[in-house]
């Protein structure tokens, strides 16, 4: 039998939310691994999809930019060791910098940010002065026909949008991005070895349940219906209704999403574990 480790077991936790025995189970029964794990836990305890996804990870901020007329913004994703040093003024200040810098010079990539004149300068300035590493991990970029929402959950998480429709309207649905961290805008987007994958999971958890085949097939279509609705932007529920997705709220109040960008601290970035098996020792004893 695979060793399983206190880390492997604290990561398909924080995936799935289920509970640690639970999750060290799933690890042993799949040979340690995680993806199987998670795929078993989603057949037998209904585990939601995606969690890991939106996930923070990593320290730093979201520096952002809007220009006077609304028609041009920008997101830089700034990371540092610890949450003390995404707290720093010089720090903040670096990171809404790049973020008018993107917007303004329109830079090809990161690469081509920290090549601009200066900037590599003052990056190195800055972890001299404040004695850790800091680095331009990321950005995004929106130019606009239309007025832009932005929307910055504290400074971890940021948010861009450009709708044709009421002001109002942009700024609902970029705070519920924020909140719900949409994977896709929607069904279309979804790859086909996504939509494939989880309909195996909703097969298997139906089978399960020992109802006839007719019934089953109307299981698995739900289920994956369901699945593709949680990730998807248009499909999810509105978080200000959510008795109506946000498709119909666009829809509703006569307004046409034509694009977004949002950015969360961290995310995908794998953090220093640290000693998880004191925990674990105690849960097993």
């Amino acid at each position: 039998m695979a060793e399983i480790s206190a880390s492997l077991v604290k990561e398909l936790r924080e995936m799935t939310g289920l509970g640690m025995m639970e999750c060290k189970k799933a690890l042993a029964e799949a040979a340690g691994d995680l993806k199987k794990a998670e795929e078993l836990l989603r057949i037998k305890s209904g585990a939601k999809a995606g969690k890991a996804a939106g996930r923070i990870a990593a320290e730093g901020v979201i520096g952002a930019y809007l220009s006077p007329d609304g028609r041009l913004g920008a997101l830089v994703e700034l990371n540092c060791e610890t949450d003390f040093v995404a707290k720093n003024e010089d720090f903040l200040a670096f990171a809404k910098f790049l973020a008018e810098l993107v917007a303004t010079r329109d830079p090809s990539d990161v690469p081509a940010l920290t090549s601009i004149s200066g900037i590599e300068e003052k990056r190195q300035g800055l972890v001299q002065k404040i004695g850790e590493n800091i680095t331009i991990r990321r950005f995004a970029r929106i130019q606009a026909n239309a007025k832009l929402a932005q929307y910055l959950h504290g400074t971890r998480i940021g948010v861009l949008v450009e709708l044709d429709g009421p002001e109002e309207v942009g700024k609902d649905l970029a705070m519920h991005i924020a909140f719900a961290k949409p994977q896709y805008l929607a069904k279309a987007d979804v790859p086909a070895e996504v939509v494939a994958r989880e309909r195996d999971i909703a097969t298997a958890r139906a089978r399960e349940s020992g109802k006839p085949p007719e019934i089953v097939a109307k299981m698995v279509e739900g289920g994956v219906n369901k699945f593709l609705g949680e990730i998807t932007l248009l499909g999810q529920p509105f978080v200000k209704d959510d008795k109506q997705s946000v498709e119909k709220m666009l829809a509703t109040r006569k307004a046409k999403l034509l694009g977004y960008r949002f950015l969360v601290v961290g995310e995908g970035i794998e953090k220093a574990k640290g000693d998880f098996a004191a925990e674990v020792a105690a849960m097993t004893r």
